[in-house]
């Protein structure tokens, strides 16, 4: 018998890979299967530590300019290969890294995404993997451009100040001193909002108010979005602002599929299943094994429980999830794919219990023994 255990993380106890190990090791207790265990991730916080866990890679610090113009140590991975990075865009411009009191929506920068993105290029990286969920900036991605070397040129032949305040003062933008080798990079952007750039389902109108930006500034600030847009179709004479997932990030995903020759926006779980061959474990496997932290009816609109679900179902392969806890209305994970779940804590415990992680594996451990008894005996 194989079984592929594709596992999500369950934030803030064990990891994707710990989690397939203790998965293992009960099935292990009841037949001699072949295990394999694939790390999985959404593209969100915990993505680059389960894929450089799971792949064997390895991290690099780098000191970037921070969403509010401060320094920050960020880090990335790089794996075995080493042309593939992976990258979570919050380490540079995350609003974790920004108190609540000091949100600026006007002058907030991704300047140290395109640092970040700079150092691993310079270091050899040309598959990079990237996470751009919790941003603090709206700034349409154009401080990341900067640092990579394209300019935003207001009527004095200057560049723009960082943030979204002076999006509307661009008169040219010049793409000559951008670094060459991204012509040879792909860029895979873990995204899953579906907004495009501008309007009232834009990154200002949506997101902007989480980051700091008034009501009686989103229509002012939405103008300096779509300045931006429209001097970028007159340059690069292309026009992606309307499509999914260009809102994404305060327009970080616009700036990636308009000025990178190789980057797509795609759901962050497919996207590591592709980068970690999942699809090829699942094709001959017998049984595929997944969860998270909590199976409730979230789960079934897209996390990576059911992303894993939906790519065993096109080969008819069954499919079981194991979680922390599960809630009265997970039922909807059946009809997303998942044949059965079942949840690990065994006995009245608190959280902080449930989640010390030896206990996790324990739980985990014991609970796929439990179901494999039935399976294999």
């Amino acid at each position: 018998m194989k079984v592929v255990a594709a596992i999500d993380s369950m934030k803030g106890s064990i990891g994707s890979i710990e989690a397939g190990t203790a998965a293992k090791a009960g099935i292990r207790k009841v037949c001699r299967a072949d295990v394999v265990i694939k790390p999985v991730a959404d593209g969100g916080e915990g993505t680059t530590e389960s894929m450089i866990e799971g792949l064997g890679g390895e991290y690099r610090e780098v000191r970037v300019t921070g969403p509010d113009g401060k320094h920050v140590t960020a880090k990335y991975g790089i794996l075995p290969d080493g042309e593939t990075i992976v990258m979570e865009m919050a380490e540079a411009a995350g609003i974790t890294l920004i108190h609540p009191d000091s949100l600026d929506p006007w002058n907030a920068t991704s300047f140290g995404v395109g640092e970040m993105i700079r150092d691993a290029v310079e270091k050899g990286g040309r598959k990079f993997i990237i996470g751009i969920g919790g941003s603090a900036t709206t700034d349409g991605g154009a401080g990341m451009l900067q640092a990579l070397g394209y300019r935003f040129l207001n009527a004095e032949g200057r560049q723009i100040a960082g943030g979204i305040g002076e999006l509307d003062r661009i008169v040219r933008i010049d793409t000559s001193l951008a670094m060459p080798e991204l012509k040879e990079c792909s860029f895979r952007i873990a995204c899953d909002v579906k907004n495009p750039l501008c309007g009232e389902n834009g990154a200002v109108y949506v997101y902007g108010p989480q980051k700091g930006v008034r009501a009686e500034e989103r229509a002012v600030l939405d103008e300096k979005m779509k300045h931006y847009a429209g001097m970028t179709k007159m340059y690069l004479g292309k026009d992606h602002s309307e499509e999914e997932g260009a809102g994404a990030a305060g327009g970080l995903g616009f700036a990636f599929i308009s000025y990178m020759p190789d980057a797509v926006l795609k759901p962050g779980i497919d996207i590591i299943m592709e980068a970690v061959g999942l699809e090829e474990e699942i094709r001959d496997a017998d049984l595929v094994i997944t969860g998270e932290g909590r199976l409730d009816s979230q789960t079934a609109m897209g996390k990576v429980p059911v992303g894993v679900a939906k790519l065993a179902k096109k080969y008819g392969k069954k499919v079981i999830a194991f979680a922390g806890s599960v809630t009265d209305d997970a039922g909807a994970c059946n009809e997303a794919g998942i044949d059965a779940f079942f949840p690990i804590v065994r006995g009245i415990t608190t959280l902080e219990e449930a989640m010390e992680p030896e206990r996790a594996r324990k739980n985990m451990e014991l609970a796929v023994e439990q179901v494999f008894r039935l399976i294999c005996g």
